[in-house]
């Protein structure tokens, strides 16, 4: 497989990912929508979904990281080359900010059928429920310690779950944001928050807010943070095993 194949479908995955994660924050917040305030559940369920079918379409060509703390952690244990880290996660950002772009398209007319600009920038990032930055950024690292084991567990050879790994991968997703999501929104991803982040940040959107560029490094480098400390304790523990 080429590079330039890895890096496209980590553009593409990641575009699927952000469509469809932010298509249900926005499907249950903007004014006339047919969903809206369905609630929690629905949207901590859409995004596990749409990491597991994102998962399943480029998983085969590139792994299906979709997630720059993802990528980082594979590195850090030997799974991937740290030659293709920059092009991975410049490609998932991209792909963040393209799948936002299409959100907005597609709730063009609820956006400006929306006042609340809170509810806008909510739809593209995340923003913590108490605003406290130590505290949001230790939630994200924790958040992220749990998805980078768990992928790494699901994805063992000991449990040969084959083609089921990005489904239970969704089903992690889903779980974290269950468990852990309310503090922070869960971002425990830097292309899901800052790709859409900057597709705010450009986009025409009617009556928005500042983009909230104070907050905005908490989800990027809480994550990453997270990854790292997730390989090395997920390798541990796993090399007390064998």
């Amino acid at each position: 497989m080429t590079h330039m194949a890895m890096y496209s479908a980590e553009f593409f995955g990641t575009l699927i990912l952000i469509l469809l994660g932010d298509g249900v924050v926005a499907n249950v917040s903007l004014n006339k929508s047919k969903a809206k305030d369905a609630g929690w559940i629905v949207v901590t369920a859409a995004w596990g979904l749409a990491v597991a079918v994102a998962a399943y379409i480029t998983g085969w060509v590139s792994g299906a990281h979709l997630n720059p703390a993802v990528t980082i952690a594979m590195a850090v244990s030997g799974s991937l080359d740290w030659a293709l880290v920059p092009g991975y996660i410049i490609f998932q950002i991209l792909g963040g900010i393209v799948g936002a772009a299409l959100v907005y398209v597609a709730f063009k007319d609820h956006f400006a059928a929306t006042d609340d600009p809170d509810v806008k920038l909510g739809i593209f990032c995340t923003a913590p429920a108490i605003r406290n930055y130590g505290s949001n950024f230790i939630t994200e690292v924790i958040g992220t310690i749990i998805l980078v084991v768990g992928i790494m567990g699901i994805n063992n050879a000991n449990n040969e779950v084959g083609a089921l790994s990005a489904l239970l991968a969704g089903f992690l997703v889903w779980v974290i944001g269950l468990s852990l999501g309310g503090p922070t929104g869960y971002a425990i991803n830097p292309a899901r928050d800052l790709g859409p982040r900057i597709a705010h940040a450009i986009l025409p959107i009617p009556g928005k807010r500042d983009s909230d560029w104070s907050y905005a490094y908490i989800p990027v480098i809480g994550p990453i943070v997270g990854g790292i400390l997730g390989a090395l304790i997920y390798m541990f523990f796993s090399n007390m095993w064998v």
